[in-house]
């Protein structure tokens, strides 16, 4: 049975995740909270702004960084983007 949740992201009820995507309460809250389209497109932004921005996850700024940029987009706000970068069309 698929796990359905109100999305932040998208203010409507759809499929959620089937795990927690991490330890811990944060963890769970987006397992609550996040559909499954929005965490996939999460994690799609989040690969280009690891790639484009050449972050380095083992230094304390980086993670923070995307920390933030990730609670920016699951509720909706504009978050970075890489300087010259087009998305595709859907």
């Amino acid at each position: 049975m698929t796990n359905k949740v109100f999305c932040r992201r998208f203010k409507k009820e759809l499929p959620g995740l089937e795990t927690p995507p991490f330890p811990g309460a944060a963890g769970e809250e987006i397992f609550s909270t996040v559909s499954q389209r929005a965490w996939q497109e999460w994690q799609n932004l989040q690969t280009m702004l690891i790639n484009e921005k050449h972050l380095n996850l083992r230094d304390k700024e980086s993670r923070e960084y995307l920390n933030s940029q990730r609670a920016l987009f699951l509720d909706g706000h504009p978050t970075d983007r890489a300087e010259g970068f087009i998305p595709e069309d859907d």
